[in-house]
């Protein structure tokens, strides 16, 4: 199994570029939309606004729990638990961590 601490420091910086992309479009649209003179319930653009803003914001959403997941297995890490599962304590089998380097049980736990 690669380096698990290389392999989460990776993917962090892919979810923070990530983030810093999808908040760059949260800001746009929100930016756009104040510069508009749109009624978000009466004008047909006015829906597709706030449908973007609010998919944007998910992935945002999305994004920060996964970065959350990330510092949580590096704190595993460097607590020496990582690849244990938290609820019966068994090894993680390397193929759950290779496929989700950010797993805190066992399949049968899941």
């Amino acid at each position: 199994m690669p380096d698990p601490v290389s392999r989460l420091h990776e993917e962090r910086q892919l979810v923070l570029d990530r983030l810093s992309s999808l908040r760059a479009d949260y800001a746009g649209i929100v930016e756009a939309a104040k510069a508009s003179n749109l009624d978000d319930e009466h004008d047909p653009e006015g829906s597709t606004i706030a449908f973007e803003r609010s998919q944007v914001g998910a992935h945002i959403a999305h994004a920060e729990a996964h970065l959350a997941d990330i510092e949580r297995a590096l704190e595993r890490v460097r607590q020496g638990s990582y690849g244990i599962c938290k609820v019966c304590g068994a090894r993680i089998p390397e193929g759950r961590l290779e496929a989700r380097p950010t797993a805190e049980t066992c399949v049968a736990c899941a």
